[in-house]
């Protein structure tokens, strides 16, 4: 028997069991046949809104994007509370994080992914202090999103060292954050220090 749906939301149900299935199983682990077992619809149903695994991969990728856009919209606009924000939308969202990673999982010319990715980087944006050029703006976004990311990661592996994993991790990413500042002062002054 199928799981009735209303309104055209099943493509919405699709994604959101594909969710919890990745989770219990991994991403390899996934076949669209499953899929339409677990969510109780058709077999021909994820094929006809996803096309194939790749094209449900790149809907959940556009999708984790849309989310963490919003999450980054509403963070202060500054890079170290997008930082936080970027931490937390992994936390909350471990399997939208991993397929968004994992490029190779997914359609990477899809007019929609696309469009997502673009709407998370402006938002980005909107982060960085003005009156940078081009080339020194790009070089802190990159740093800050490694940060983040690295943060994230580190978290969601559970890799981080027990004295960091107890505490809040908002906080310490806040602190690691700020820290920085002081990191390249003081490799501002060790340099300073070996010249003639």
């Amino acid at each position: 028997m199928n799981r009735p749906y209303h309104h055209g939301d099943l493509r919405a149900v699709l994604l959101s069991t594909a969710v919890e299935m990745i989770g219990e199983r991994g991403a390899a682990q996934l076949s669209l046949r499953d899929l339409a077992r677990r969510a109780e619809v058709s077999h021909a149903a994820p094929r006809h809104h996803f096309g194939d695994k790749a094209g449900l991969f790149t809907a959940l990728a556009a999708e984790g994007q849309r989310l963490l856009t919003e999450q980054l919209l509403a963070a202060a606009p500054d890079l170290r509370e997008m930082g936080v924000r970027y931490v937390g939308f992994a936390v909350r969202h471990p399997v939208h994080f991993e397929v968004m990673q994992r490029r190779e999982l997914c359609h990477p010319d899809d007019p929609d992914l696309l469009a997502a990715r673009a709407g998370t980087a402006r938002a980005l944006r909107a982060g960085l202090p003005g009156g940078q050029d081009e080339a020194a703006a790009e070089r802190l976004a990159l740093a800050a999103w490694s940060l983040a990311h690295g943060f994230a990661t580190l978290t969601l592996a559970d890799a981080l060292p027990p004295t960091a994993s107890s505490r809040d991790t908002a906080e310490l990413f806040r602190e690691i954050a700020s820290s920085l500042s002081g990191l390249r002062s003081a490799g501002r002054g060790g340099d300073d220090s070996t010249q003639t």
